[in-house]
């Protein structure tokens, strides 16, 4: 069982896809991250640098100024990525195209629903950013 938050955005998928993968770009939208770094080398890294694929590793760094490692723990290219922090199921991504636009949704464990209101303030931030 798990909770979730949707948000219609008029971007492509693809372009929304950039920002939800780029380790670099997740402090601009997520609200409880300040930083994250890939793994070097090997699975780390992703397809490309700052991407994400299955396995990926890293660190990141949180707004209570902890840093917990992640893993990538599901990936479908272009559609939808999930990870553990610390070894703890965290949030799922998923994008369903709908024309030029597409819907973004954050799933969470069954045990995490205070944490959706988060997710709303990434979903409103990644809107703002695919605006650009």
């Amino acid at each position: 069982m798990s909770f979730s938050v949707s948000r219609r955005i008029a971007a492509s998928a693809e372009d929304v896809w950039a920002l939800l993968t780029d380790t670099g770009k997740w402090p601009a939208w997520g609200p409880s991250i300040t930083g994250a770094e890939p793994a070097a080398g090997g699975t780390g890294a992703g397809p490309a640098r700052g991407g994400l694929a299955l396995g990926s590793r890293g660190r990141v760094r949180t707004v209570l100024g902890v840093t917990l490692p992640y893993t990538v723990t599901a990936f479908e290219p272009g559609r939808y990525w999930s990870w553990s922090v610390a070894g703890i199921p965290a949030t799922g991504h998923r994008i369903v195209p709908q024309g030029g636009c597409c819907v973004v949704t954050f799933t969470v464990p069954w045990w995490a629903p205070a944490y959706l209101p988060v997710c709303a303030l990434a979903l409103r931030r990644i809107e703002r950013l695919a605006a650009r």
